[in-house]
């Protein structure tokens, strides 16, 4: 008898958590890709289990769901998750041929990151009235954001064991709980310090051991992170869409721009492959003659 779409999903979901360690919001994307599918099937009166799934049944839904999301990076996204999913069920010995596996992933342009110059960080640094109770907290999280390149969820997840002060590094846990080490500026540490003192006055402290909170003393969220920015945007008159990883797009560009080696940015990032690291030498082509002219025999 074949597993329902309720015990596969279920089986996938433990799969994710305990043979590929993924976090909980890789989880979530993937299992909402599944999800898709199924009510895909089930608005359009299609009794198919997960095992009968055919490589037609596929590409008719990728086709309605293309004319819904014609963004190609969300369509790639989605065909990632079914993928794994037949992928998984495969391995399982539920079918005996992916139906997925002959499906072309829609071609994606590089779309190149949007990147703040340094006199807008500050503007936004600038724009934080200290004055407020959640003055130095988010000018330390602005400060964090930007000078070791986070990622929003590892910037809300850093706890104050992470924080080395003596040798100037952070322990940061990123993408499938791996770790690294990230150095972090004198500037962002001195932030840290005065917002702790702050942090000590809340009336109520929830996770003693988490460095960002919110003012009952609890887990900043994602979310939460987000509308800070935005807001900090605003007031500084910034037009561009900006976001939480911007900081980490410029963190990047500067970085590179400045000259440091590739295979170092690669490392503070926490990307597993340096083709997701190089997509920073695309964005300023001064940079790029200036090297040419710098190092190639016949420049």
């Amino acid at each position: 008898m074949s597993l329902t779409w309720k015990q596969s999903f279920r089986n996938f979901e433990t799969y994710l958590r305990l043979e590929k360690s993924l976090s909980d919001n890789s989880i979530e994307a993937y299992t909402s890709d599944i999800l898709k599918l199924e009510k895909y099937f089930i608005d359009n009166g299609k009794d198919i289990s997960p095992s009968g799934v055919l490589y037609a049944d596929l590409k008719d839904f990728l086709a309605w769901y293309g004319e819904n999301n014609t963004n190609t990076r969300t369509q790639s996204r989605v065909l990632s998750g079914i993928r794994a999913f037949f992928r998984f069920l495969l391995i399982e010995g539920e079918i005996e041929e992916n139906p997925a596996s002959l499906i072309e992933s829609p071609k994606i342009g590089l779309k190149l990151p949007e990147v703040l110059s340094i006199k807008e960080i500050d503007m936004i640094v600038d724009a934080i009235d200290l004055s407020k109770p959640e003055g130095h907290r988010n000018k330390a999280i602005i400060e964090t954001l930007y000078g070791c390149g986070l990622r929003v969820s590892e910037l809300v997840n850093l706890r104050l064991t992470d924080i080395h002060i003596a040798e100037e590094f952070v322990i940061v846990t990123g993408k499938g709980n791996k770790q690294r080490l990230v150095p972090i500026s004198g500037k962002a540490l001195k932030e840290i310090g005065i917002y702790k003192q702050d942090r000590n006055r809340l009336p109520v402290i929830r996770d003693q051991n988490v460095l960002f909170l919110n003012r009952r003393g609890s887990h900043l969220t994602r979310a939460m992170i987000f509308t800070i920015i935005k807001d900090l945007a605003a007031k500084a008159g910034i037009r561009k869409n900006i976001s939480p990883h911007t900081f980490r797009h410029s963190f990047a560009t500067h970085m590179i721009e400045a000259g440091a080696d590739l295979r170092a940015v690669q490392e503070m990032l926490g990307h597993e492959s340096i083709l997701t690291t190089e997509i920073y030498t695309h964005i300023d082509r001064s940079f790029l003659r200036d090297t040419l002219i710098m190092f190639h025999p016949r420049a």
